[in-house]
């Protein structure tokens, strides 16, 4: 599973732009996918439009079923459990009221479906807030959505009764009382303090059936949904299948859903391109090399020949020829292996060229994702909690490089992040990066220096051995890590060494099967090459027997005549004096320490992007003279057991963007306090990085209920944010989503929540229109 997927919030469903599991997508050597457009968001900073097929709805048939992968079915349907995920939040979406949805800029938009109006009638003594319900939502029992329905949901989630097993959900716990209005379809929502975004609560809101009583919070919607109130009704879900499936809902009172069904099925990702292949989904998420695999099944068409990628791209002239001479020599051991080998790599290649085939019928729609990747820095110990050193990483990254290196080849507006509470089109975006300070490597190590971390000062014992490479010290003693200096290879164990290409079929630089003329020729050089390397190698070894002591005598004299080992160096230089520049040169030290962080990434294979941008920002901080242990863990143990357990010293990973920042990121950046337990209690701040000083501008934010005034203090915040170096936002993730080129609606979303109702099939002759109206 690719580990750049978003981590999840613990707040509302809906108060997050999108609910997700993890980090970024897949190779980076893509074929150039179609340019999508960028305007101008009004901020100066670029972003990608939404890429969704629109069309008008008397565009679209009626009938038909949308299959849509998912990484896992929900353990739960109630979004306001621990364990929900992205799929909980899919589910509600569509068969649960929501008061507000996210526009394409991820502003705040009434849905007027449920909500006719929604205002603060009265802010002193008590901020009072005045619903107005739509008069035709029901529930699909018959029931109206009414204010049962909310002093339930706020029971519930008020956090006063320990009986209900909830996840956190902020705001609910500042209402003092919910009253109805002049009626049943009037909610009257009294709060106990100011709360600024009043306009995240009940949604998605559950049935009161749900919300009444412990017993039925736990578990009554734990398998299914009984009572729902949307444009999709529940109808089952087959967990042998991995699928759960939603009807037209025949008492929605909006406009009538275009689609029968909704599929929600189970797809891991490492088996979603040969689910789209064999056509066993219509909708899917992916990753840049399965976009990339799309992309090239579209430009070969119809084209004859094998394939200039994928598995046959490894059959190269040299290696076919090796093959039949040990599939036909005497070796009847060798020449069994070989051949079930080459059976083997036969069946992958037809395979392979097979589901090429079927990625034909998909295109690729793409936008920018609504979260960002940070460079996390633990703050909590060693080099890192010096704020010093970490704003010296931060001023050495090159984060615009960073952004291109995963944007650029998708076609994506490659811009870096300059806030860590909005991204570019949203209202509350500022690029506040500039508290920070802009890349400068001078700057970085003056910052260093003052830290006192001297080049070349004194190390102790223990790491003047390691540094020589006569010990494998601590990284040594742990599976999958090693330093990054000192190594000249590394075994398939997990080991990443920093620069070494994880080559993957298709990359530039891999064979192709029956190269051309000039391939060819290269091919044989190449071999000529190797052969003659082998035989001037067992010439040398013949003399070194005849004469062991003649090389070292060789290099002995050359030095005396003044011949320099250097590489470049002139005829006749002089060799350095011993030891003169080898402070300058030394790795920089404080205590008998040197200055080493330990970088944990996963080691998936859908992470290789993670590992690029590992790999180039471990080079920036070596222009500084910072060394960088890299240690790939397995994917499941990467956050739980390493990031949220402060098993660090950087890391790479991802936040979901929020409509509703003072309360969703507050628990991201709030300053970690002592537990009772004498523990540190972090809440989701994984790099142990705060301030008083950021906490009240976030305290004061929520309270705040001029709109003006609270976008001042939240960019206030993320302006503390950057100066506290913890948290370094690159980029804005990639969208990727494989479609049928007949769906309209559907696709790369980006910011905006889906109109479920619109989503089906282009009638015959058809076309999708160029703006965003599917009205």
């Amino acid at each position: 599973m690719p580990h750049d997927r978003a981590r999840p919030r613990p707040a509302r469903p809906t108060a997050t732009v999108r609910s997700a599991v993890f980090l970024v997508a897949g190779v980076l050597a893509l074929p150039a996918l179609a340019g999508c457009g960028a305007d101008d968001d009004g901020t100066g900073a670029a972003a990608a439009a939404q890429d969704i097929a629109p069309a008008a709805r008397s565009q679209v048939a009626d009938g038909g079923t949308v299959k849509w992968a998912v990484d896992d079915l929900p353990d739960t349907f109630n979004a306001f459990q621990a364990d929900a995920d992205a799929t909980t939040s899919r589910i509600a979406s569509a068969v649960l009221p929501s008061l507000y949805r996210l526009d394409q800029r991820g502003r705040v938009q009434r849905n007027p479906d449920f909500l006719e109006t929604a205002e603060v009638v009265e802010r002193e003594p008590r901020q009072v807030v005045l619903y107005k319900l739509n008069q035709q939502a029901v529930w699909s029992d018959g029931r109206e959505v009414g204010a049962d329905d909310f002093a339930a949901q706020w029971r519930a989630l008020s956090g006063k009764d320990s009986a209900y097993w909830t996840a956190r959900n902020a705001g609910y716990e500042r209402i003092e009382k919910i009253e109805r209005g002049a009626n049943n379809l009037e909610v009257r929502v009294t709060f106990a303090q100011p709360y600024a975004d009043w306009r995240s609560l009940f949604s998605p809101l559950y049935p009161k059936q749900v919300m009444g009583s412990p017993d039925a919070f736990n578990d009554g919607a734990r398998g299914r949904l009984k009572v729902t109130a949307g444009p999709f009704a529940f109808k089952k879900v087959d967990r042998d299948a991995g699928e759960v499936t939603l009807r037209r809902n025949p008492r929605w009172w909006g406009d009538p859903a275009k689609l029968d069904k909704l599929v929600l099925r189970e797809v891991p990702r490492e088996r979603r391109a040969a689910a789209l292949a064999r056509g066993k989904v219509d909708l899917a998420e992916v990753d840049a090399d399965e976009a990339g695999r799309i992309a090239l099944a579209a430009r070969e068409k119809g084209r004859q020949g094998a394939l200039t990628h994928g598995p046959a791209a490894r059959l190269t002239p040299a290696g076919a020829l090796r093959s039949w001479a040990v599939a036909h020599g005497s070796d009847e051991e060798a020449a069994e292996a070989e051949l079930e080998a080459r059976e083997r790599t036969d069946r992958a290649v037809r395979r392979y060229a097979g589901e090429q085939a079927g990625l034909r019928r998909y295109v690729v729609r793409k936008a920018l994702e609504p979260a960002y990747t940070q460079l996390a820095l633990n703050g909590s110990e060693g080099p890192l909690a010096d704020d010093r050193v970490r704003r010296a990483v931060a001023r050495a990254l090159d984060r615009e490089e960073l952004a291109e290196t995963v944007l650029k080849p998708l076609g994506l507006p490659a811009r870096p992040v300059g806030s860590h509470l909005a991204l570019a089109g949203q209202d509350a975006y500022a690029d506040n990066s500039g508290a920070l300070g802009d890349q400068d490597t001078a700057e970085a190590r003056a910052l260093l220096a003052d830290a006192g971390w001297v080049r070349g000062g004194p190390l102790s014992d223990k790491y003047r051995d390691r540094a020589d490479g006569r010990t494998g010290g601590d990284a040594g003693e742990e599976e999958g890590s090693e330093g990054v200096a000192g190594s000249d290879a590394a075994d398939d164990d997990g080991t990443y060494i920093v620069g070494e290409d994880d080559e993957k079929p298709g990359d530039p630089g891999t064979s192709v099967l029956a190269p051309g003329p000039a391939a060819a020729i290269q091919q044989a050089a190449l071999v000529t090459r190797q052969a003659h390397a082998l035989a001037t190698r067992r010439e040398a070894d013949k003399e070194q027997r005849k004469d062991p002591g003649g090389p070292a005598r060789q290099h002995k004299e050359k030095h005396a005549k003044g011949g320099a080992p250097g590489a470049y160096a002139p005829k006749g230089t002089a060799a350095p004096e011993a030891g003169r520049g080898a402070a300058a040169k030394g790795p920089l030290a404080k205590d008998g320490k040197p200055l080493t962080l330990r970088f944990v990434l996963p080691s998936g294979d859908g992470s290789q992007a993670l590992r690029s941008v590992a790999d180039r920002i471990t080079r920036m901080l070596g222009r500084i003279g910072v060394r960088t242990e890299i240690s790939k863990v397995a994917d499941e143990s990467y956050f739980k057991d390493h990031v949220a357990s402060g098993q660090y010293d950087m890391a790479l990973y991802s936040w979901p963007a929020s409509a509703f920042p003072a309360t969703d990121a507050r628990p991201i950046f709030a300053k970690p306090v002592p537990a009772a337990d004498g523990s540190l209690n972090v809440e989701q701040n994984y790099t142990r990085v705060g301030t008083d000083h950021i906490d009240q501008l976030f305290d004061q934010a929520l309270a705040e209920l001029d709109e003006g005034e609270n976008r001042e203090l939240v960019q206030k915040a993320d302006a503390r944010i950057w100066a506290a170096a913890g948290s370094i936002p690159l980029y804005q993730r990639p969208q990727l989503v494989a479609a049928r080129p007949t769906l309209a609606n559907a696709g790369a979303f980006g910011f905006e929540t889906p109109r479920y109702e619109d989503m089906g099939y282009l009638k015959h002759g058809a076309q999708p229109a160029q703006g965003p109206s599917r009205r």
